[in-house]
């Protein structure tokens, strides 16, 4: 059975970064052919950072220039976040797949926008469960989006649920609920083991526990994983706690197919 994948860089941090990630990702993946639908993950913004001070990306002209480059010349399927109802539309004529963000999932306008965009131009459309709902309730999500837009083409990701200050817990049935409504589910591998404002002006993040979640997510049903990485994470302009070694990669969904085929 094949698994989703969503990778690379938090934030689009320069055009040489994106396609050296996209390029390293392609080729690690390669041997496991069909086994593995990759879509290359770089934001153009990053619209709610902890601090004032820290990066946010190459705004929208730029950052969607730098996809279509890394969409044209991998030939991977590219997705990005928007943050307003009116980017949707500008997105979804690059992107494969438009993200909503966790803290905007209930947004209406939000939703409606980015289902009516992905129709048009036969996109996909990941919507973030936010920290502060429960599985049960992005039913409703899904039955806004639906009002324009098949449900084979929408996304529920589950990415951690607050838990007290600064700590988020992932619940495994999360994926089998929220299947129940008809849609696919993906593990954010890498925003569930953040802690939210845990640095005070950056979050912080327990990135040795992304492996034992991803392979608990697998196993629990998950279509899909969503996880950041970069060449050097340490040194990453975004999410630098919880970003993955880029060359680690390929080992990683080694192993998650592994469990894939032993939960079949």
């Amino acid at each position: 059975m094949s698994l989703i994948l969503f990778s690379g860089p938090c934030v689009l941090e320069s055009e040489d970064l994106a396609m050296e990630v996209a390029q390293s990702l392609k080729e690690q993946l390669k041997p496991f052919g069909d086994r593995v639908h990759l879509t290359f993950k770089g934001s153009f913004d990053k619209a709610n950072r902890s601090s004032i001070d820290s990066y946010r990306g190459p705004g929208i002209e730029k950052g969607l220039k730098i996809l279509e480059k890394v969409k044209k010349e991998t030939g991977l399927p590219v997705i990005t976040d928007y943050h307003l109802p009116s980017q949707a539309e500008e997105v979804a004529s690059v992107v494969d797949t438009l993200q909503i963000p966790a803290f905007l999932c209930r947004q209406t306008d939000m939703i409606i926008a980015g289902a009516q965009a992905c129709e048009k131009y036969g996109r996909q459309l990941k919507i973030k469960k936010g920290q502060f709902l429960s599985p049960e309730e992005t039913k409703n999500i899904v039955d806004k989006a639906v009002n324009f837009l098949m449900k084979d083409k929408i996304l529920l990701t589950e990415r951690g649920t607050s838990f007290g200050y600064n700590n988020l817990v992932v619940d495994m049935a999360s994926f089998s609920i929220m299947k129940s409504f008809g849609v696919r589910t993906i593990h954010d591998a890498t925003h569930c083991v953040q802690r939210p404002g845990g640095l005070g002006t950056s979050t912080g993040g327990k990135r040795e526990q992304i492996l034992v979640l991803a392979r608990a997510a697998v196993a629990a049903g998950a279509d899909g994983v969503f996880m950041e990485c970069h060449p050097n994470p340490d040194m990453a302009l975004s999410d630098s706690t919880t970003s993955l070694e880029l060359p680690k990669i390929g080992g990683i969904i080694e192993s998650l197919l592994k469990v894939k085929d032993a939960v079949s």
